[in-house]
């Protein structure tokens, strides 16, 4: 039995904030949870291709602030925020809440570790070869100026009969100091011989966060 912990709810004391951010009785909670669950699969879902590696949600009474972090605002705000309004109320028709967009644009994509999972799953899902596409992230990443990079992808690799995982990484990455500024993504590349998934670690400079 695998002893995994998700390096990011393993820092949320320490560095990271939680997603979700807002109070409600014990009544309330199980439905809002749902809610704030239907948001996050719709919106991952409708913005496939626009490079979100975050959505934070806040809510206060009715009101449901639903910050959407991307690398490229463009595709998401569309012409003239003509995407964006049609978002808003897709969204208000899942919650029947108000809802207030706010896209905030992601500077460096290179060094978020979910955009470099979902990256190279593109590039794996167009037949790249795995090692050229972990190979290139890994340059391109640390070129950014990251301390360390670990990103491993397991299944049947290239179209191989049995599955295994291929690991590449360089660089320093402490998985157990809560002081380090360790990101986590994880994505999945959807082939004809099946699903590979692809999880990548990235460490930052202290104080640089998305």
């Amino acid at each position: 039995m695998g002893q995994k912990v998700n390096p990011i709810s393993f820092r949320l004391p320490v560095r990271r904030n939680w997603e979700s951010r807002w109070f409600a009785t014990s009544k309330d909670y199980p439905s809002l949870v749902k809610e704030d669950y239907e948001i996050r699969r719709f919106l991952t879902k409708k913005l496939r291709y626009a490079a979100v590696p975050r959505i934070s949600i806040e809510r206060a009474g009715s009101r449901i602030r639903v910050k959407v972090y991307t690398a490229r605002p463009g595709v998401v705000i569309g012409r003239k925020g003509q995407e964006l309004e049609k978002l808003r109320e897709d969204l208000q028709r899942i919650t029947a809440r108000e809802i207030i967009l706010d896209i905030q644009e992601v500077k460096k994509p290179d060094v978020v570790a979910q955009l470099v999972a979902e990256n190279i799953a593109l590039q794996i899902e167009r037949r790249i070869s795995t090692r050229r596409a972990m190979k290139k992230a890994l340059q391109a990443t640390m070129g950014m100026g990251a301390l360390g990079v670990r990103i491993r992808c397991s299944g049947r690799l290239g179209g191989a009969e049995i599955a295994r995982k291929e690991e590449q990484r360089t660089g320093s990455v402490p998985l157990h100091t809560l002081r380090a500024n360790v990101d986590y993504g994880f994505a999945q590349a959807y082939t004809v011989y099946g699903v590979i998934g692809v999880k990548c670690w990235i460490c930052n400079p202290q104080g640089e966060q998305l």
